[in-house]
């Protein structure tokens, strides 16, 4: 960063100490990953400079002849990757896919039906703060209360009683394997379209271990980063004859023109996905998890489900009389990366809730494996338990900055 020293120290220097953080770092936020150098580089590529609104081949600026070539890429990349027959890769995050979808296929005041933000889902599946609750009339189905999981009987019953124009299915804080296929089945039984949102498991999607939405869903939105281990952006999947319009919902009914460096860094990430050695990464994702999921249960921890099936666990800290908030902020203090989040039912604010999210993709792409989940799991139980003890969380710190440093694995 030679040129950004010497004309902005301050950014070029607070980027640095960023770089060195995410080094000695644990980082167990289920939507943060390691992107490769490849991906980087497209990522600050000069295809920054370069507007182009619309799509391939029918742009309203001229010289989009490389432009053209790449977004193409893009496009078939993920078709083939996913088995779907048309994508978007415009969209410039998940919000903004969910969003582009609703705009091409619904009116305003149309009715959606989504899982309940406590409970699991993500707020632009109809929360009443995001775009999508007040501009769309939304429902929210829940959790079992006995079992903290997806009950598809009482999301039937919702679904015939509400007859939704759009279903959503998909979460950002649920530990289990979400099943599409009946989902499917709920949306057809209504007349409904079903998006199915993949945000948090299409790397586990393009890896093999998850079951894939797109042969059962209409359109199936994703972030591109996450386990997928691309670019901060967002892509749509869609079946015959919605390509036109969803293409319409994103442009020109959401935002202008693309970030033609992202669409190319997407298209890095989507080409590393092919590839066998993501599938074993897909695979250890998993196999981390259990074993984390297993190790924290025997410290006494409390987890929503009991368990994991993909990549994240929900840890309910009630038993434990600690807030999610207070021990996200102890573990950051070691250097364990994770976020507060609520947890089904729960009691308390969402700023202060009482659990904390945790997942293993970035932590696999730095090389740790089941061994190393043990240790993690030790750590966080020390945490959990010495709070107020400074001189015990720096040991811990240094402990884990030195473990940190050994895992410099480039995917």
């Amino acid at each position: 960063m030679s040129d950004l020293l010497k004309f902005d120290k301050e950014i070029a220097e607070l980027i640095q100490k960023e770089e060195e953080r995410e080094k000695y770092s644990i980082r167990l936020i289920p939507s943060e990953n390691y992107v490769s150098k490849a991906v980087r580089e497209a990522t600050g590529s000069i295809l920054t400079n370069k507007y182009s609104e619309g799509y391939p081949r029918k742009r309203y600026y001229e010289g989009q002849e490389n432009i053209d070539l790449i977004e193409q890429i893009a496009i078939d990349r993920a078709k083939s990757l996913f088995g779907s027959y048309g994508a978007n890769v415009q969209a410039l995050s998940g919000a903004p896919a969910n969003l582009g979808v609703m705009l091409g296929l619904l009116n305003p005041g149309d009715k959606i039906m989504g899982m309940a933000l406590p409970h699991g889902g993500h707020l632009t599946h109809g929360w009443k703060v995001s775009a999508s609750g007040i501009f769309y009339d939304a429902v929210q189905y829940e959790l079992n209360p006995e079992t903290s999981m997806l009950d598809y009987d009482m999301i039937r019953d919702m679904a015939l009683k509400e007859k939704p124009k759009l279903i959503i299915a998909g979460a950002s804080a649920y530990p289990r394997a979400i099943d599409f296929k009946k989902f499917k089945e709920i949306a057809q039984e209504v007349g409904a379209y079903l998006l199915s949102d993949m945000a948090h498991i299409a790397g586990l999607v393009a890896g093999g271990v998850h079951q894939n939405p797109v042969p059962y869903s209409d359109v199936v939105t994703t972030t591109t980063h996450k386990t997928l281990r691309g670019p901060r952006g967002g892509m749509i999947l869609m079946r015959k004859g919605l390509v036109r319009k969803v293409n319409k919902g994103v442009f020109p009914g959401l935002q202008g023109g693309p970030h033609n460096h992202t669409t190319a860094a997407i298209a890095v990430a989507l080409k590393e996905a092919a590839e066998d050695k993501f599938k074993l990464y897909a695979k250890q994702i998993v196999k981390n998890a259990k074993v984390l999921s297993e190790e924290l249960i025997n410290y006494g921890f409390d987890l929503v489900t009991g368990g994991t099936d993909n990549h994240l666990m929900l840890i309910d800290l009630t038993s434990k009389n600690i807030s999610g908030k207070d021990l996200s902020v102890a573990l950051n203090k070691v250097h364990i990366v994770t976020n507060a989040n609520s947890v089904p039912f729960d009691k308390r604010p969402p700023m202060d809730p009482s659990g904390i999210r945790i997942g293993t993709p970035a932590i696999t792409t730095k090389g740790m494996k089941e061994t190393e989940m043990k240790e993690i799991a030790k750590w966080i139980n020390l945490v959990s338990n010495n709070m107020n003890n400074d001189s015990k969380l720096e040991t811990i710190a240094n402990e884990i900055k030195e473990f940190s440093l050994k895992f410099t694995q480039e995917n």
